[in-house]
């Protein structure tokens, strides 16, 4: 493979390579969950917080936060009182939502299995 090529192309298993933090930020938890909660369409920040049972408010903001780094969500905020501040998917936050959502599909699908073969700690 070219020089040309790997550019075009990360390489996940390099440790160097920037496909990595987004990695991170696509699979953390709440970057999942996000994801997925989105999927339904755009959100105010309380209404994802309730839709996303347990995370906290730091945790969420950071998220977003990378997220909307990342090119994967829209953050609109509107200047009113009080503050009113929507998220969306991007188009590519919609493909990384498909990809991450057959991942859940699968582990919910086979939840009973998992459990099974789960090893105790």
């Amino acid at each position: 493979m070219g020089i040309a090529a790997k550019f075009q192309r990360g390489d996940v298993l390099a440790a160097a390579c920037p496909s990595r933090e987004v990695l991170q930020n696509i699979t953390s938890r709440w970057g999942v969950l996000a994801l997925i909660a989105l999927e339904s369409g755009t959100l105010r920040f309380g209404e994802l917080r309730r839709k996303i049972n347990g995370v906290s408010e730091r945790m969420l903001i950071q998220t977003l936060q990378s997220l909307e780094g990342d090119g994967l969500v829209n953050r609109t905020a509107y200047e009113v009182v009080p503050p009113h501040v929507e998220y969306s998917l991007t188009p590519l936050g919609r493909e990384a939502a498909e990809k991450v959502r057959l991942l859940t599909d699968w582990i919910e699908d086979n939840i009973p299995r998992l459990l099974k073969a789960k090893t105790p700690r």
